[in-house]
């Protein structure tokens, strides 16, 4: 009954808020009538002008005379044009407790850090819908809505998040009664702690460009407004919709479960304590939290009395709190001045929480890599991990299919971005991308290349065929890194254990049975027919999403937990813009140069010697690479299909 009640309670309040936008931006009945009138008169005068230049009946027009001259009516007056109008500005409540919102609203103080401006005018506007009246307080204690969403704060840890970023206003817990400006500042800042939430639960905690400029995910970042409403309709439900911002997919919750057995039987460090709101305090001052501040570092309950001087009062901000506060700011890596902020409160809450662990941080980021995705992967889609050289195929939700594949080279590396599948091309042709058309034609390495023009410039084109570097089919899903999935001529490649072998591309191994499963109605034997017929473009019927991620952690299909080489060194910047490691910790070092043993050994050798040590390492490396899109051509590419057979 009582779930019952507060639910049909924060419904009259949705109800209520709408009611108010209505009435907040709807015209004055007046206006309209204005309008009305304004339209009327414009007929009527309208209506004069077309009497006024009709020519003037005499008796001779009338008995059938001819009429005089016609004379050209005078020009009409254009109507004005209408001005433009805009939604009403706000006005100031009259009643006290919205008055303070307002006024709180108007201040340009931020209401949380990171909260973006955007989000802050997406506030306002919310605010502004009910006449600025507070959303998550009624008689001056919190609505069930905002308790329900307060306690998915506190637990923001399970998802990888810091509670710290979200700090929970207190209400009503000071020895005095609060102000209208607190609880307006309470209801504020709450407000802003559930649109910042819901924000880096669905990515916004790092900008991905800061990573890599080839991190390119299309996030979903809810605006605050959208957010506020869903919260402030679900009563007490508003945790379960707080929560639902955070990624759904099974991959994620397998790490998410993983992040709490680690933390599970992890020792607890210091005990926490939840500040009342208040001032920031600084040496000298006197606040009723202080006493809070003594127990938890374990002070006397009063300053000590000298000689010269009595006990102090307990609520006074002395020189032992001061220092007991600081070297609790040094341990949390916090500004160590002894003076009690914001973010040190937020720290005394969850003082608990120890740094995490070498393994603990992996899980965080290859977490916080789960929320650049979409929200629905959708039931049909092709998923390419690549640190795991490995694609997957996946109908109706389940997996279907996989590959083996090559991706690019750690100075060439595979872009990470979501796109749509839309069409395949047998027999394609190569067009040298102008990255490395220079270099082509300065080696001479052109033969089996014609000059074509494309789109007003001169490029090199490779026929189809055997020789072609895209191998007899490619996968195109249009983007703006211009890379996509094909096949190649250099099959011995995907025999690597590290395939890590093209500029940018995706290399298929067996790419017939892959296009099998990607495209209704072409089987293996019907598309091999097409081999050496022409290029042939095959359209999908729907699009097919295809997912670039880049995951060094996993939880495989048997629950078993593996992690994988970081290809492009993007965990070290990772941890640092999630606040889980120092730069200095991050920074990805690169192989060690071999030094020479003496000065004889530090001549250079002559060129024919330098040119024979390079074709061997080369030998001893790899088997000889043939090139993508973004690949550098190759004099002679390998081709290893058997004779008279494609496979």
């Amino acid at each position: 009954m009582r779930a019952a009640s507060e639910a049909g309670t924060g419904l009259a309040r949705t109800l209520s808020v709408a009611l108010a936008a209505l009435l907040a931006f709807s015209q004055a009945p007046a206006r309209a009538e204005d309008t009305a009138a304004a339209e009327s008169g414009i007929v009527i005068r309208k209506a004069a002008v077309d009497i006024a230049s009709e020519p003037a009946v005499t008796p001779e027009s009338s008995n059938g005379a001819a009429p005089a001259a016609d004379v050209p009516p005078p020009p009409a007056e254009p109507a004005p044009a209408p001005a433009a109008e805009g939604p009403p500005a706000p006005v100031a409540p009259s009643e006290p407790l919205p008055a303070a919102v307002y006024a709180r609203l108007n201040d340009s103080a931020p209401l949380l850090q990171r909260l973006t401006v955007k989000d802050r005018e997406a506030i306002q506007a919310f605010y502004a819908l009910g006449n600025f009246k507070p959303i998550w307080i009624e008689n001056r204690t919190f609505t069930a809505a905002a308790n329900a969403a307060i306690a998915r704060l506190r637990e923001a840890g399970e998802d990888g998040l810091d509670p710290n970023a979200y700090p929970v206003p207190v209400v009503g817990k000071l020895s005095r009664p609060d102000t209208d400006a607190e609880m307006a500042e309470a209801d504020l800042e709450l407000s802003a702690a559930f649109a910042l939430y819901a924000r880096d639960a669905r990515g916004g905690r790092v900008n991905p460009a800061a990573i890599s400029r080839l991190i390119t995910p299309t996030l979903d970042l809810p605006p605050a407004d959208t957010v506020l409403t869903r919260l402030a309709a679900a009563g007490a439900g508003a945790g379960d919709v707080l929560q639902s911002y955070n990624p759904r997919q099974p991959g994620y919750l397998a790490l998410k479960k993983r992040l709490a057995g680690l933390r599970a039987g992890r020792t607890q460090g210091a005990p926490s304590v939840k500040l009342p709101d208040g001032p920031v305090l600084k040496l000298g001052m006197s606040d009723p939290r202080v006493p809070l501040l003594r127990s938890r570092f374990g002070l006397d309950a009063s300053p000590a009395g000298t000689l010269d001087s009595a006990p102090g009062e307990a609520d006074a901000y002395d020189r032992a709190v001061a220092d007991a506060v600081k070297n609790f700011q040094r341990s949390r890596g916090l500004p160590a001045n002894g003076t009690l902020t914001r973010a040190t409160v937020a720290a005394l809450a969850n003082a608990n929480v120890p740094k995490a662990s070498a393994s603990e941080a992996d899980l965080l980021v290859n977490m916080e890599r789960w929320r650049w995705l979409p929200p629905e992967l959708g039931p049909n889609y092709v998923f390419v991990n690549v640190p795991e050289f490995k694609l997957k195929v996946f109908r109706d939700g389940s997996q279907r299919d996989e590959a083996r594949v090559i991706v690019g080279k750690p100075t060439s590396p595979t872009p990470t971005f979501s796109g749509m599948m839309e069409y395949a091309v047998v027999n394609p042709s190569w067009y040298v991308p102008p990255s490395i058309l220079k270099q082509m034609l300065a080696s001479g390495r052109t033969a089996g290349f014609e000059v074509v023009r494309r789109g007003g410039n001169i490029s090199l084109r490779q026929p189809p065929g055997e020789r072609n570097a895209l191998g007899f089919i490619k996968f195109m899903f249009p983007n703006q890194h211009a890379v996509y999935l094909h096949d190649t001529p250099n099959r011995s490649l995907f025999s690597a254990s590290t395939r890590a072998f093209s500029h940018g591309c995706v290399r298929v191994d067996d790419p017939f049975r892959f296009a099998d499963a990607v495209l209704p109605n072409w089987t293996q034997e019907r598309l091999k027919k097409l081999i050496g017929k022409g290029e042939r473009t095959l359209r999908l019927p729907e699009k097919l999403p295809v997912h670039l991620a880049y995951f060094t952690a996993e939880v495989d299909d048997l629950g078993s937990y593996r992690t994988l080489p970081d290809l492009y060194g993007y965990d070290g910047p990772m941890k640092v813009a999630l606040g889980l490691a120092a730069r200095s910790e991050a920074v990805a070092k690169g192989p060690a140069k071999e030094k020479r043993p003496n000065a004889e050994a530090a001549r250079p050798a002559p060129r024919q010697a330098v040119a024979r040590e390079a074709v061997r390492s080369e030998r001893r490396a790899a088997p000889r690479r043939s090139s993508d899109m973004f690949g550098e051509p190759e004099s002679a590419p390998t081709y290893a299909y058997p004779p008279r057979s494609y496979w």
